[in-house]
Order: structure tokens, then sequence, then C-alpha cells
């Protein structure tokens, strides 16, 4: 979709939410484009009809049927695809499943071939006649002429289907098929309750939990009414189709509702969702949806979306860099999807229901999730979570406590109380950490501080699906060796891992950040020896290359060593990337190298990075720019364009932070987030989000006392409603395209000197203001924010 006709088509959404604000504000929903970067896009990507941080959420799938055979692949919506399969549900890492979709005509129980048009119900259609919005989507299916639209409440999916005059009209519930990274069908169950109600369930087997944790299953739950009594229904399964009846179970359980419709005849489904039974599935329809109809539903939601998006608030002329950033918001609160039910249900591993505490005003406090892996997160979710969402940042905070109370451990990817790691890894105690260390502390602390200190230093009895599982040897040896490995068979074990050099830079900084909560609490002792293995790091230094090398079993260098080669003790990465990974101590780094090499050396891999787009190029691939000198579309690289605040030369990190934000991001389909990389749930657009603001940690507010680095704000004015209920505002002079570097800086009308402040000052609220220039200014901001604390 271009950028111009989505923000034409935008235009028409009335001023919704504004009162609400207390404020005139601008409906800041124009901006946000959904479709910016669905090619090769994850399965949790794209859902526009959704409420920030919902469990509905409702998107149109091209082939989510397909299945996702490593657990983590593109699947679900794609760009270049043409045709819909259905209108799919769940949306979650490792989640995913019920597809309805309207039909016509012959009778087809099954989606069909993506590239053989009529091999099963599935639709052509044309993206002019396509409009997706935060909390409400709509197409047309060009083989039905049917008009389909999407909206939600936060556990309520709302369904509206415009028919043409036809004696074969149709609506397919299907339940029981795979759907995006659900992974196979274990069993399913649909059937109508009386004419109007239906329910159901399916549980799913996913990728992640054969590896990770392999009793775990996930079930999602149904309960549904629909606005028009069918002529007749029917059922099918993977055995065949049998009319007249009225429910299905097992393997590709699903229902069919006929009717004889009029012109423009619409047919209205709400669906209640639920991860603990049908009876909450249906009791979160009664609660949230139960008088409401599909038009407030919709206003309600993005009355929602204009609320959370607008608490950064920009003014500025730049049609598209607004679009990046609101885009980039938007998933940021999309992703990480509630699990609990209204009533506090939750669901635990071992198949029973949980049930949430309530605070002393008899309301939740909190809600539990499912989660992707908080790899590469504290670079961008966590630290806009503290800056304006704070609520989001203590539900992951409970969830992960609360499945450390049931399981042992943490567990870095969550779907339904099982582990789903993904990375094998776990830096869940430094997200902990930095919370805590950040004043988010709503929690049992004693019970966190516990979790944290055993997922940095245990390995006794720790389960697979904790991630982790060298970290016996990093605790003996201060590193971990290289075990070597094969191409899609990496081995972690006590002994060492195929990662093991990622594996120590990042244990190394997670026991850096609990270390903080360690002296934050008074605990001196721990303090002391979390810090000596926080220098991990340093055993694997090669003074000769100045690189990170990982060494073997008897702690020799390992040879043929190519410091370019991802994948070979480094994830997701190589040597020269993750070189940079000393987040816990950047002058330790600066110095083992020497200030004018890390300059220089970083200096020109960004200048040549910024050939190939900062990342894997123009390639459509995840992994595209795992071999490169620096990696923007993933994780483990996300901080180092800011070092050079810590190296003296802030005017480079205002550079090339401003280089990223206009060249590696797009407002196109295909380039928005770089070429199809990979944007895990909000990862990629929140720091799009921290850097358009200028501000960002490198530690991921793990410092006893947290600071903030400044960079290059890229608008004339942000307010930014703040998690304590204060405003700052961003306020800039002279910026523009080219004026890219700070002249001079006020805090609150005093002169700002140096490129950071004290995150503790930043949160009282004020003004920040900036004066840029197309020159740097070398003089300013070259004082060092505090290294180790």
């Amino acid at each position: 979709m271009k950028l111009q006709k989505h923000i034409k088509t935008a235009l028409i959404l009335s001023a919704i939410g504004l009162a609400s604000c207390g404020v005139k504000r601008e409906n800041v929903l124009k901006y946000v484009n959904p479709n910016i970067g669905t090619a090769h896009s994850r399965w949790f990507f794209y859902t526009p009809a959704a409420t920030p941080y919902g469990m509905a959420k409702l998107a149109p799938s091209t082939n989510g049927s397909y299945g996702n055979n490593q657990g983590w692949e593109a699947v679900g919506y794609d760009t270049r695809h043409n045709s819909i399969e259905g209108f799919v549900h769940f949306h979650e890492w490792q989640v995913g499943g019920v597809s309805f979709m309207p039909t016509a005509g012959e009778l087809k129980v099954k989606p069909g071939d993506l590239e053989k048009p009529g091999s099963g119900y599935r639709s052509n259609f044309d993206r002019k006649n396509e409009l997706a919005e935060p909390g409400y989507y709509k197409v047309k299916l060009d083989d039905y002429n049917i008009l389909a639209e999407l909206t939600a409440t936060k556990h309520v999916g709302f369904h509206r289907y415009t028919f043409p005059q036809n004696q074969q009209s149709r609506i397919i519930l299907d339940i029981g098929n795979v759907q995006g990274e659900s992974g196979p069908v274990d069993d399913a169950l649909i059937r109508m309750t009386d004419d109007t109600h239906f329910e159901g369930f399916v549980k799913t087997y996913p990728k992640y939990f054969v590896q990770y944790d392999p009793q775990g299953r996930v079930f999602m739950y149904i309960y549904g009414e629909i606005s028009k009594k069918p002529a007749k229904v029917g059922s099918f399964t993977s055995a065949g189709i049998q009319q007249g009846s009225n429910s299905a179970s097992g393997k590709g359980a699903g229902i069919f509702m006929e009717y004889q419709t009029q012109d423009n005849e619409s047919i209205e489904l709400k669906v209640g969702l639920s991860y603990t039974s049908i009876e909450n599935a249906k009791l979160n329809l009664q609660a949230e949806a139960g008088k409401l109809s599909f038009d407030k539903a919709r206003r309600l939601a993005q009355e929602t979306w204009q609320k959370e998006l607008s608490k950064l608030y920009v003014e500025d002329a730049n049609v598209a860099n607004k679009t990046k950033f609101y885009t980039g918001l938007f998933h940021a609160l999309l992703g990480r999807g509630v699990a609990s039910d209204v009533n506090g249900s939750f669901p635990r591993h071992d198949g029973a229901i949980g049930q949430l505490p309530k605070d002393n005003k008899g309301k939740f406090s909190y809600d539990f999730l499912n989660t992707d892996a908080i790899w590469g997160g504290y670079w961008n979710l966590t630290q806009l979570w503290s800056l304006s969402y704070p609520q989001h940042y203590n539900n992951f905070v409970h969830t992960q406590l609360q499945v450390y109370k049931e399981r042992g451990w943490f567990g870095d990817g969550i779907a339904n109380s099982s582990f789903a790691s993904g990375v094998g890894t776990n830096m869940v105690g430094l997200a902990i950490a930095a919370a805590y260390n950040a004043g988010i502390r709503d929690y049992d602390t004693d019970l966190a501080y516990k979790a944290v200190y055993e997922n940095e230093m245990g390995w006794k009895n720790r389960k697979v699906g904790a991630g982790k599982m060298d970290v016996k040897a990093f605790v003996e040896r201060g590193y971990s060796p290289f075990i070597g490995g094969t191409d899609n068979n990496f081995i972690t074990d006590s002994t060492g891992s195929t990662f093991s050099a990622s594996h120590t830079l990042e244990y190394s900084y997670s026991a850096f950040a609990a270390a903080q909560m360690a002296k934050a609490m008074g605990k001196e002792g721990d303090y002391q020896k979390l810090m000596k293995y926080s220098n991990g790091w340093r055993n694997l230094f090669n003074p000769a290359s100045k690189l990170i090398h990982p060494k073997d079993l008897k702690g020799n260098f390992i040879s043929n060593f190519d410091p370019n080669q991802a994948w070979k003790g480094f994830q997701e990465g190589n040597s020269v990337q993750y070189t940079f990974f000393v987040p816990q101590n950047p002058e330790g780094l600066i110095n083992a190298v020497g200030k004018q090499e890390f300059n220089d050396r970083l200096e020109n891999i960004f200048i040549n990075s910024q050939k190939n787009g900062f990342g894997g190029g123009k390639t459509i691939d995840a992994f595209a720019g795992v071999s490169s000198l620096y990696n923007h579309g993933n994780q483990p690289n996300l901080h180092i364009s800011w070092l050079f605040n810590f190296s003296n030369k802030p005017w480079l990190t205002q550079k090339f932070t401003r280089a990223i934000c206009d060249e590696f991001y797009g407002t196109e389909s295909i380039h928005g987030y770089g070429y199809g990389q990979d944007e895990d749930q909000g990862q990629l657009g929140s720091w799009y989000v921290l850097s358009a603001l200028g501000l960002f940690d490198v530690k991921g507010f793990t410092d006893l006392r947290p600071v903030v680095q400044v960079g290059s704000p890229i608008f004339k004015r942000t307010t930014v409603t703040l998690g304590n209920g204060k405003n700052l505002v961003i306020e800039t002079e002279n910026n523009s395209a080219q004026n890219v570097y700070v002249q001079s800086a006020r805090f609150n009308g005093k002169p700002l000197t140096s490129c950071w402040l004290f995150r503790d000052e930043l949160m009282k609220g004020g003004k920040l203001q900036l004066v840029m220039g197309a020159q740097p200014n070398t003089a300013w901001g070259i004082v060092a924010p505090p290294s180790t604390q």
C-alpha cells in the first residue's frame, strides 16, 4: 500500500479519543500503517484488529495453514501474496488458531493452495480494497464479492461480513487445523449450542515445546454468537464432510453455516477467547461485549489506541518520520498479549487453572502474559515500558515470577506457562533487575531477587526450557567453552555450547545486572561475587586480534577462527558484531581495544555497513545480516551505535542513529524494518521510537542508578507522558534531515553539557531543549557516562 494512499484513506477517521485525552491533540492513528514491513513478517507481526496487549488479535491469513517447520519462520500474512484463506483469532509466539472464512457457491472445506486459485475456499483480493488501522481491518474478497471487517476488545473478536444476494452464502469455522506457529493439532472441538451460539477448543503442540518443554500444550477456547440463525449447518474433519451435523471433533474439525442472503446483508459474529476454558471464553464475551455492537467495539478499540499512542505525542511536519514512529510504537504495544481472563484465571503448565490475586481495591493488579523471549528487549521494549508504560513492565515481571513459582525457573519465551525459549538462553533475570533498578517494584522483591540470582548462578535440576544450560561451565570457569555443532544441530550442555562466546558475553552482562540489584538490596556478598562474573568477557578477549574469540575446554582460543563467520561461537551473529557486547562496562572494552582503535573500527563498521542498509541489504531473509559487520535487523547489535557516547565522540552516535532511522527503516510493505528482518514483537519498532526521541541506555537500565544517553532527536517537539504521570517535553531547534548534530542543550533551563543524565532526573519531567546543526560540535557532550557503578 502506498504511503500517501494509506494516509489519505486513514484521514476518514474521526477525531476519536481526543476528548478522553483531556487536550486537543491530533488523531495519531492516521500515521500507523500496519502494512509496513509485511513481506516475510512473523506470525504475530500483522494483527491490526486488536487492542494493545490484547488476547484477541484478529488478522487475515494468506498462508498460516502452511504451518511453520522451524517454529520461527515468517508465516501468516505476506504482502507478496494475493489471496486470503481466513481470518484468525490467536496470534502469539508459538500460539495460533481458530480461523473463520466467509464464502459462497460450491462448498469447499479446505483453504487450498496459495498458488492455485480455486483449489480451496481461499479468495483473491486486491489491496486497493484493503484497509488496516489500529483496531480495525477490512477487505473485499473478490471471489465471493464479500466485504469482511474485523475489530476486537481485549478478549473478544468481532467479525462483520457483508454478502451479495446469494442462495449459497456461508461462514466456515475452521478450528482443527494448524495456524502459523501453533505446531500440530492434537485435538479440537467445535459445536453449535443453539441456533446462534457456538463453542469449541483447539489443542496444539508447538515446535519449541518439543525441544524445550515436551509435556507442554497450548489450549485455545472460544465461545461465540452469530447475529443470524443459519438456514442449515454442516461439519467436517480430516475424514470428510457431514451434512446436517452441528459439531465436529478431532484433527481438521470445523463447521459451516449456510445462509440465503440479500444484497448488502451483513452477518456479525462475536467470539470470546480464553486459554483456560470455554466457560471463561463465554465470561469474557459477556463481560466485554455482551451488548456491544461492531461499530461501538471499533470505536472503543481505536479510542484505546489513540490514548496509548498519544502518550508519546509528536509535533512535526515530516509525515514519513511520524509514520515510522507511530507504526513502530503500534508494534511495541501490540506484542506480548494477555493470557489471563476477566476473572483472573490464567493457564498453568500442568493444565490446571491459576488465579491472579486481587489488590486492596478488589482489582487484579496485573495481567498474565504470553511473551516471546526478552532477548535484546533491554535495548528497546523495557526502556520504552519503563518510560511511559510501566504497567506492561509490571505485567512482564509478575508473569515471570508466577512461572518461577510454578516451574522453579524463569522461562525466556512463554506460551501458556510452558517454556518456548527459541534462543536457548535466558535474559529474564536481567530484565527484572533492570525493572527493580528503574523503580518498578510492585511485586515480591525478595522472591524476585531469589529468582534472579538463581537464574544467573543456578544449574542443579535446571530445566532445558529455562535456557542457560551451560551456566555451570560459566560459573566454574568464568566462560563457556566452545562445543562444535553442525548446521541446525547446535549444542548447549553443562560443559559448554556451540554459542559459547555469545553466551559468555550475555551471562557477564546479566551477572552485572543482578549485582546491581543485590547492591541495591544490601546484599554485599552477592554483589561482589556477581561483579566478578560480570568480567567474564575478559576471559575471551584476544589481545592479539582485540576481538572476542571462543575458547575450548582446555582454555585455548579455538583454531580456524573467522571473525566474520556466524553461528560458530556466536548465536545469530559473529565476532565482529559481538565484540561490542560489553554494555555493562563500555569503558573496560574501550580501554582493552584502545580508544583510538575502538573509535576508528566502530566508525569504519558503520561507514561500510551503511552501504548495505545497516544489515542484510535487500535480501528478504531474517538472517541476511548475521555475517555482516553490523546487523540492525537482529538483537545483538542494537546498542552499538550508541557506544560513541562512551568513547568521547557523541556526534558519531548522533550521526549514525539518525542514518539508521532514515535508511534502515522504511514506510513500505517490503522495506519496513530492513528487508524482511526479524521485528520480534515490537523490538525494532521500539528502537526507532527511542532513537527518534533521542533517548537510550546502552546498559538497559541495569545500573544501580540508571543513566539515559542523549542522541539526535528527530522531531521538532515531542511530549512524553511519563509513567509517573509527569510530562517530559523534548524540543529541537534548527532540526532537519541534514542538521543531525547537537550544538547545545538545556534541561529545565540549565545548560546540559554532557550527552547523558541520570534517569531519575529525567523522570521528574520538564523540558529538554536541543539546538541542532549540520556540522558536529566536537566540544559538546564529550564527557562519557559513568561506565560502572
